[in-house]
């Protein structure tokens, strides 16, 4: 009992809720990650957290149950040192969040976590209140061990931390909640700088948005015109409010012609906001699905959604030949983007016709599949509205380099990768499985199958599974969406002993691995885990 020296409590409980605010912060990472994909949206995280098949709430309450009983035996076992037996106890919860972290770090995100000022701060936030919350119940139960005095719960009062992890998504959230105080009005004035800086500007805007296709067609469209204006454009696939506004805020606007500005919607009115911001000169409508029906409720919602892009068009919108129509109702200039024609693909690339003001000319991009032809005529039609010549556009499509994650041709040690991690729309899959089948040699498929698609997602992961079927491998990731897409695989001719479901991305890789040889192509559809 003598190696055991007294520490003041008041000090024992400090170091104990630093404990856990640190261990709690570091289990909070990839949850941090969900919420800012989620906007910072409390109500779009617990969605997330309740979605089916998601089983990030029960590991955190098995972390809970394991470090609750271990908390307790181990207490018990050194229960002949007094009151340092619950301290004692206490070890295991480092070890188990250890192991916990170690599994997480296998479960990909669908987008990484960008270690943004704001991210920072609500990191910041969350130690605090991690603290605070668990210096209180350490607090109460050295209180209650004070005045109750029994020996058995002294050995084990800490075994009622067990608690923390278990509640770990509700500290997020009163985290994020409190830092809103200060982000939201922050946030208003950064998107109100953005507005007057782009206002007091010469720059012209051009507007992209639709179901799909967005940040190809945004890519693309960059690619065209820097061959002839100074362009900036919203990075990767920043489409809010604040991506936005950092892309205006974070540059001169007097060294640019034009900015483009990829608009991203969920609800409706989403369009709207991003239009006050920065109402396009021109206007582009890549195309129309049933995405985020979730959110949208109705395939009407969706149309409605897209369309307030017209509202706010000063000159005039490109919209794709397939949802022209859709936009009768809205009065602005709309040009219908008709301007390709006899596409050919290949695992090559793809060759076509361009037409724009009665002229014509064969181009070649090494983009694959014919929605990459649809994508380049849109961007294409949109360049020429900005004052580009046809010559001049069918000069720069060569030079258009493929998009990260949207169907990237990556060669390795003669095995041909087709990266289509970003695609998770129903249009999208079927061209991505049109250009695997257009590659010799084994072809193999990854996927998770398709989210985001509302009362249409059984019904559409059914048809993936279809279409998935006569392929030399078929491997399903995780167990949210699997279930319709290996139905629809074997319902309609698809071989069984050909079909492999993991867990993980990670176990997928390795299962590649073991199956692959030279001249085999593999596609990464929607490759990574759902996330919102």
């Amino acid at each position: 009992m003598g190696i055991f020296v007294s520490v003041p409590k008041t000090l024992e409980c400090i170091l104990t809720a630093l404990v856990f605010a640190v261990l709690l912060c570091l289990a909070a990472y990839k949850p941090l990650g969900v919420l800012q994909s989620a906007g910072y949206s409390c109500k779009k995280f617990f969605k997330w957290v309740r979605k089916k098949g998601n089983l990030a709430q029960q590991r955190l309450l098995l972390l809970a149950a394991l470090c609750l009983l271990s908390c307790g035996i181990v207490s018990l076992c050194f229960s002949f040192a007094g009151e340092w037996s619950a301290v004692i106890g206490l070890i295991p919860f480092v070890l188990f969040f250890a192991v916990y972290m170690v599994a997480d770090r296998k479960i990909a995100l669908r987008s990484a976590v960008t270690r943004t000022a704001r991210l920072t701060r609500l990191y910041v936030v969350l130690f605090v209140v991690s603290f605070i919350i668990s210096y209180i119940l350490v607090t109460l139960l050295n209180f209650a061990d004070r005045v109750w005095g029994n020996e058995i719960f002294c050995n084990l009062r800490y075994c009622a931390l067990a608690v923390l992890p278990a509640v770990l998504y509700l500290l997020i959230a009163l985290s994020n909640l409190i830092a809103k105080i200060y982000e939201v009005p922050r946030n208003k004035k950064y998107v109100g700088c953005a507005k007057a800086k782009l206002a007091a500007s010469n720059i012209k805007v051009i507007g992209i948005t639709g179901s799909y296709g967005k940040t190809s067609t945004k890519f693309i469209l960059n690619k065209i015109l820097s061959s002839k204006y100074r362009v900036l454009s919203t990075p990767r696939s920043h489409n809010t409010p604040i991506g936005i506004a950092l892309a205006i805020n974070s540059h001169e606007l007097s060294s640019y012609d034009i900015f483009v500005a990829e608009m991203g919607a969920r609800n409706l009115g989403d369009i709207a906001e991003l239009c006050e911001i920065c109402p396009p000169d021109i206007s582009v409508i890549t195309g129309i699905c049933g995405q985020h029906l979730e959110t949208f409720g109705s395939f009407a919602n969706v149309v409605r959604a897209k369309g307030e892009i017209l509202d706010h068009t000063n000159t005039c919108a490109v919209i794709a030949d397939d949802c022209f129509d859709l936009f009768a109702e809205h009065s602005c200039k709309k040009e219908r983007c008709d301007c390709v024609s006899d596409i050919s693909c290949s695992s090559e690339g793809v060759k076509f016709t361009l037409t724009l003001g009665g002229e014509s000319m064969i181009c070649e991009s090494r983009l694959l599949g014919r929605h990459a032809a649809f994508n380049i005529a849109i961007a294409a039609q949109a360049a020429y509205l900005a004052g580009m010549t046809l010559g001049e556009i069918a000069a720069a499509i060569p030079q258009i380099e493929f998009i990260e994650h949207r169907l990237q041709l990556i060669k390795a040690n003669g095995v041909n990768i087709l990266d289509d991690g970003y695609n998770s729309n129903v249009k999208g899959a079927r061209a991505a499985l049109e250009v695997l089948r257009s590659f010799a040699g084994r072809k193999i498929a990854v996927t998770p199958g398709l989210v985001e698609l509302g009362v249409l997602e059984e019904d559409e992961n059914k048809e993936l599974g279809k279409n998935l079927a006569g392929l030399d491998l078929v491997i399903l990731v995780g167990d949210t969406l699997i279930e319709p897409v290996k139905r629809g695989y074997l319902e309609n001719g698809g071989n069984g002993e050909k079909l492999v479901t993991v867990p993980t991305l990670q176990a997928a890789q390795e299962h590649i691995k073991e199956y692959i040889n030279t001249g085999d192509t593999v596609l990464f559809l929607n490759d990574l885990p759902d996330i919102v």
